[in-house]
């Protein structure tokens, strides 16, 4: 939920679950890594690898799997062909 909040001075603001979720998420992740949930892996399982790093509990949602999305699958970080391709632009 998002709102306008005071009387004197506005300010926008956002609170409720999803921003509960998020702050658990982020307090429980590690610098550099893209931290993502359950339903967020179901969905980019079959385009990305993952790695399943355990569950955290978030507030007034109990123990919540998490994932490390490690690269888009098909990208080969070892690869030898270290060469620029070229793309025209049409």
């Amino acid at each position: 939920m998002a709102g306008v909040v005071g009387t004197n001075k506005f300010a926008y603001d956002i609170w409720g679950d999803s921003v509960n979720i998020a702050s658990r998420m982020e307090s429980n992740s590690k610098p550099g890594k893209v931290n993502i949930s359950e339903n967020t892996y179901q969905l980019i399982k079959g385009d990305f690898k993952c790695a399943y790093r355990g569950e955290i509990d978030a507030k007034n949602r109990g123990k919540m799997k998490m994932y490390f999305v490690n690269s888009k699958k098909g990208d080969d970080l070892n690869s030898e062909d270290t060469s620029v391709k070229e793309h025209s632009i049409v």
